[in-house]
């Protein structure tokens, strides 16, 4: 007997000629993850990927693995299964001598049995049925309850061995990371982001983030609040660069020479432009944000037009139909929550109009935007970038 890691499939299992592409990017990121948790073989078989220790040290580790193969996009369940011979009294010592101590704490459960291997002598409700009857005879007080029981313990028939494991932990879901192409990911300190990067990792868009400073109107806190969100992305991701540019003298300038009510259009204008201008540099293929249909007066239907008219590429903002209870659903789910609302400004809040433009009309915004060298002032921001990488294993560095 040993214990291995299983991880299943999702949507994955239904690609076609292209699905071996797929398989190679989520075995290649969990082995990447494996080897800084210890020493593990990790192969797939019959659409599930096998996580094996191979010595102690591995083994007392076997959770940490368990919750890095949970952020490994493409899979929806991930548990920590016994293997052992496909022989039905194997099974049932496994059963009698192991699993009581993985059912403690739960009242009911139910026992299933799947049978890949047909040559087996036993069909799987018979299994169930072994199965089920050990487990009553082995743990104290549990009862049966096939409708809506506590745990579900699973016996798999499979080429070569036996598995048994109750309970599975759900997975990222998803697609691969880095399979749907690459996206510039508009990160602030705030819910909505990133959220939004997440999103589109779960689709396979590969992360770059910008993050626009206003220094000294935002803190340095406030810059490392963003990279400690970008940190809890990389549970995801592994890495991620976040390119950090100043907006203040545009700010400034701003506040100093146009009509207050266009001051927030006109800060998204600039702010997108010079997204642009790095999403072509790093060959990203779409722009993300956060934006959420009528959260603020940016996101207005007219606001956003304003925005697009920046770029030319695409604008994705997986948010826009979901209402703020929705995005913090998920903000909490991946861990973001209560680094979000940390009291920390950013960009957005600094010289905010008292009366923005909800129903802007983009002649009056360019006649606004005209007042200043608006192409200057992109280059001149852009040259104040400063790009962090950050990882999920070790420490954070600045790259030139």
């Amino acid at each position: 007997m040993k214990e291995v890691i299983l991880c299943k499939y999702g949507e994955v299992i239904l690609k076609g000629a292209n699905r071996s592409d797929f398989e190679a990017k989520m075995l290649k990121q969990l082995r990447q993850r494996a080897r800084r948790i210890g020493n593990y073989n990790v192969f797939y078989s019959q659409s599930t990927v096998y996580i094996e220790p191979l010595d102690d040290e591995s083994i007392d580790r076997i959770d940490d693995m368990v919750y890095q193969a949970k952020h490994v996009f493409g899979f929806v369940g991930v548990s920590r299964a016994f293997a052992c011979k496909k022989d039905m009294n194997e099974i049932l010592e496994v059963i009698k001598n192991h699993l009581p101590e993985r059912l403690k704490g739960y009242k009911t459960f139910k026992a299933e049995a799947k049978r890949s291997d047909k040559k087996f002598p036993m069909k799987s409700p018979d299994i169930a049925a072994e199965v089920g009857g050990a487990i009553l005879a082995s743990v104290p007080k549990i009862k049966v309850d096939i409708h809506n029981p506590d745990v579900i313990v699973r016996v798999e028939i499979r080429d070569k061995e036996a598995f048994i494991h109750a309970g599975q932990e759900k997975g990222a879901g998803g697609i691969p990371y880095g399979c749907s192409g690459r996206g510039l990911l508009l990160l602030s300190g705030g819910i909505d982001s990133p959220v939004a990067g997440y999103m589109m990792a779960k689709r396979g868009v590969q992360l770059e983030a910008i993050h626009f400073e206003s220094f000294p109107y935002t803190s340095e806190r406030a810059k490392e609040k963003v990279l400690d969100l970008a940190k809890i992305l990389t549970n995801y991701t592994m890495r991620l660069r976040v390119h950090v540019v100043s907006l203040t003298k545009i700010q400034e300038l701003l506040r100093d020479n146009c009509e207050e009510e266009y001051f927030t259009l006109l800060l998204r204008r600039y702010m997108m432009a010079i997204s642009l201008k790095l999403a072509h540099k790093y060959d990203c293929e779409a722009i993300i944000t956060g934006e959420s249909l009528g959260q603020v007066a940016s996101q207005t239907m007219k606001a956003i037009n304003v925005t697009n008219s920046m770029s030319d590429i695409p604008i994705f903002r997986p948010l826009i139909g979901m209402d703020k209870e929705e995005i913090i659903q998920i903000s909490r789910k991946i861990g973001a929550f209560e680094t979000s609302v940390l009291p920390y400004e950013d960009c957005c809040t600094v010289f905010t109009p008292r009366h923005p433009r909800t129903r802007p009309e983009l002649d009056k915004v360019i006649e606004q935007e005209n007042k200043l060298d608006f192409n200057a002032l992109v280059e001149e921001a852009f040259e104040t970038k400063e790009t962090i990488v950050v990882k999920c294993f070790g420490d954070n560095k600045i790259e030139m």
